[in-house]
């Protein structure tokens, strides 16, 4: 099993999805998504492995930035917002645990078991 679980060790939730992973004796791949730069097109690759067709459900919408940059701005496309995560990381939701072709946002930590099988 390959897993990756983009994370952020100062972020409460993907500490304990992290823990929750190893309890089950599974160790995923780091990755500390903050330190790195996605395209938007793997973003959206991304999206797609969440199944969801709104990229604002990976995003952090009540973080200041959000506000800041305007993407509560309903008439932004799906590329704009991409885009807006290329550029700043911090925008992706957090943690995120990949299993292949399907992602799983750990909010709850437990909701990240669902893609384990």
């Amino acid at each position: 099993m390959s897993l990756i679980l983009f994370h952020n060790p100062r972020c409460s939730k993907s500490c304990e999805t992290l823990a929750l992973l190893e309890q089950h004796h599974i160790h995923p791949k780091i990755e500390l998504y903050l330190q790195n730069t996605y395209t938007p097109t793997e973003l959206q690759h991304l999206a797609d492995k969440l199944g969801i067709s709104d990229v604002r459900q990976m995003m952090r919408t009540k973080d200041a930035l959000y506000g800041e940059l305007g993407l509560d701005n309903p008439n932004l496309s799906q590329e704009a917002l991409l885009q807006a995560i290329s550029r700043h990381s911090s925008l992706l939701e957090r943690p995120i645990l990949i299993n292949g072709n399907k992602a799983k946002i750990g909010r709850p930590p437990e909701s990240v078991l669902a893609i384990l099988d």
